[in-house]
């Protein structure tokens, strides 16, 4: 993969998720935590020749770990295997490929999954029940099981702390940058490491999960406390994030703890509030980063909704977000609000004017539904920017919620218009 500019800035980029003050940024070179080992390898299931196949594999005799999926009603082979045949509070290796997603494969699709999660036990000496799988690539394809076995037995060779860069383009697909982070935590007991490894540009509306994540620490968690922030912090990340807002077949993320750094993190504790935020921070930077991937994407726009009720800010916010014209507006750096209203309205349908105000980079554009005078040229510098922050207040009060996405660009269409072919 080709470096792109994007792989040389700091992690945490954003605005919109600084860095906690307890965090630490080790840069990419840095290796995993300890009691980690990774490594990615060329098999030939991509046609470009690139990395395909990953294997990532927790060194600890007692791993702690935490799994989230899609909600997909089309779930792909490996997504069933691993959420009913592992254990996933003791997972300790992570077969993943690209460039095929073994989903849409039926009977054929599941046996061959089994088949690769039965010979990556047999490769790293654990149980099947703690070999998770993961899978990204067209769907519809049968997975060619030869070539995984191949990359797999080559990939346990190759097995590193110093691995994760590797592992990282073995499971990206239209990627166009890493999306990869090395940290270091300070906790009121001691220092730890989070690492993770994620991919996703396109079909992306993720409900509890996000395309392909792995995250790595040495804290020493208990499975309930590995539960807990998992499911909180992907609620507000991955959760929070759409490209296209599509769901994809094969999502997965998955927390592994290795408990080597020796600092235990008890429940309800201020090591508990600080590990949360820093794997808060992480997976919200990776979410945004996937959004900034967005297949051909040029912005990125976070559209924070308050008022009304929890059903009606989430609609809205995922009806702004999903606007093929908003997103189109906001690629072309084009102020024009009234999208926003479309959008807004279509999400909550009634008999009478909705009294809704619109803000976007801070500039007040509508009032009570009505469009009030404002700053024109000041709006057309804000939009142009690669952040955009719209701001919308429904009637009523006490809820709030927000959705960050990509623009709709010419590349979009071309690269999901070529996909398979």
């Amino acid at each position: 993969m080709k470096e792109h500019p994007a792989d040389s800035l700091p992690f945490f980029r954003s605005r919109w998720v600084p860095a906690p003050p307890h965090v630490r940024e080790l840069g990419l070179q840095a290796g995993l935590p300890q009691g980690f080992r990774a490594a990615g390898v060329a098999a030939g299931i991509k046609p470009s020749g690139n990395p395909d196949v990953g294997l990532l594999v927790c060194d600890a005799d007692d791993p702690v770990s935490a799994a989230r999926f899609t909600s997909s009603g089309t779930l792909a082979a490996p997504v069933l295997v691993t959420r009913e045949r592992c254990r996933l509070q003791s997972l300790r290796v992570v077969l993943a490929n690209s460039g095929c997603a073994n989903a849409a494969t039926g009977g054929r699709g599941l046996d061959d999954a089994a088949k690769t999660q039965g010979a990556a036990a047999m490769a790293t000496a654990v149980d099947p029940a703690e070999v998770a799988l993961a899978s990204t690539g067209a769907i519809s394809h049968l997975l060619p099981v030869e070539l995984v076995l191949k990359g797999l037995l080559e990939a346990r060779t190759q097995l590193s702390r110093e691995g994760d860069s590797a592992f990282q383009q073995a499971i990206q697909t239209t990627d166009a940058f890493e999306k990869r982070a090395n940290l270091e935590v300070t906790l009121p007991s001691g220092v730890v490491r989070l690492s993770a490894q994620c991919k996703g540009a396109g079909m992306i509306s993720p409900r509890f999960a996000t395309l392909l994540c792995f995250v790595e620490t040495d804290a020493v968690l208990t499975p309930e406390t590995a539960e807990l922030l998992l499911g909180v912090c992907v609620k507000r990340s991955f959760d929070r994030a759409s490209v296209d807002g599509q769901l994809s077949t094969n999502d997965t993320a998955i927390l592994m703890c290795s408990g080597a750094s020796g600092v235990v993190v008890e429940s309800e504790s201020e090591d508990e509030l600080r590990l949360g935020e820093a794997l808060d921070a992480l997976l919200r930077a990776l979410a945004i980063m996937m959004v900034a991937d967005g297949e051909g994407a040029r912005r990125i726009a976070r559209v924070l909704v308050r008022g009304g009720h929890a059903d009606g800010v989430e609609a809205v916010a995922r009806a702004v977000a999903n606007s093929p014209l908003v997103k189109a507006a906001l690629h072309g750096g084009d102020p024009n609000w009234g999208r926003i209203v479309q959008a807004v309205g279509a999400a909550m349908p009634g008999t009478a004017p909705l009294a809704v105000d619109i803000s976007i980079e801070g500039v007040q554009v509508c009032s009570g539904g009505a469009a009030i005078p404002h700053d024109e040229e000041a709006l057309a510098q804000a939009v142009q920017r690669d952040e955009v922050e719209y701001e919308i207040v429904l009637p009523g009060e006490g809820a709030e919620t927000e959705v960050f996405f990509s623009d709709l660009s010419h590349e979009y269409v071309t690269i999901n218009a070529d996909y398979t072919t």
